[in-house]
């Protein structure tokens, strides 16, 4: 099982519409995902149709200890697709457990269920919030890499400086196996001279760390949340839900698990 945070501290980069799609993608590729919404706004849960009502137990429970992994999980409309859900409550997660001992470690300790472990699942995808956080810490200490989705806009690459600065600090301090899974460029608009500008600074600045995998700004991206499922359901023929699962064949190869592809 694979434990893999979507981080960015910038807002409105396509964070919650990567985890929702790459966890599709994976799963009409025969693998077994769980999404662990970690955003207060709960939009991952949302997206993948899971309504308030539904989210007895949630992440913020699972901090508390006052839930199990397996007993939080809910099954998406999505096969393969699992979810721990999110609620606002999870925006007083910073005072609620300011006094809690080795807070940093709370999702690491829980994810490290056996009774997870034979669940079997292939990839844990978090879904963080746009900030640097407890919340974004806590997974970062979980994981075993980071996926960074970098808008394809001015002052991007500037923003990246302080998350790589907060990624080295885990691994001094918590997680010293913690590594860039890689970055991901999205709302990319090929006929735009900016887009392609951040897209060659990126790629001479940060090398093989960019996915070839570009993520266009394209609408059906932005309709499906409204419809509560990924955009790969919502218009499988569309160029968004196209590049997600072009990435997702990507994201398998530099994973070494091409199992059973044609």
């Amino acid at each position: 099982m694979k434990i893999i945070a979507i981080a960015n501290q910038k807002g409105g980069v396509a964070k919650t519409t990567t985890a929702i799609n790459l966890a599709a993608s994976l799963a009409e590729k025969g693998r077994k995902v769980l999404v662990v919404d970690m955003d207060p706004q709960g939009n991952a849960s949302t997206g993948l149709g899971i309504l308030l009502d539904q989210r007895q137990e949630t992440i913020y429970d699972l901090l508390l200890a006052e839930a199990s992994p397996e007993s939080a999980i809910v099954e998406t409309e999505t096969p393969g697709v699992s979810l721990i859900p999110s609620t606002t409550e999870l925006s007083s997660s910073d005072v609620q457990l300011y006094n809690v001992n080795k807070r940093s470690y709370l999702l690491k300790d829980s994810l490290a269920s056996p009774a997870l472990a034979t669940m079997n699942f292939d990839y844990v995808l978090i879904d963080c919030p746009p900030s640097l956080n407890l919340l974004t810490v806590n997974a970062l200490v979980a994981a075993h890499s980071v996926l960074i989705p970098l808008q394809s806009e001015f002052f991007a690459l500037e923003g990246l400086s302080q998350l790589m600065l907060t990624i080295r600090e885990i691994r001094q301090t918590a997680n010293n196996a913690l590594r860039v899974e890689g970055i991901l460029l999205t709302m990319h608009d090929q006929r735009n001279n900016l887009s392609q500008q951040v897209e060659r600074d990126a790629r001479d600045t940060l090398g093989d760390l960019v996915y070839q995998t570009v993520i266009p700004r394209n609408v059906r991206l932005s309709e499906a949340p409204s419809f509560s499922v990924p955009a790969i359901t919502y218009d499988p023929s569309s160029k968004g839900a196209q590049a997600y699962r072009t990435f997702a064949e990507e994201f398998l190869k530099n994973n070494n698990d091409m199992r059973g592809e044609s």
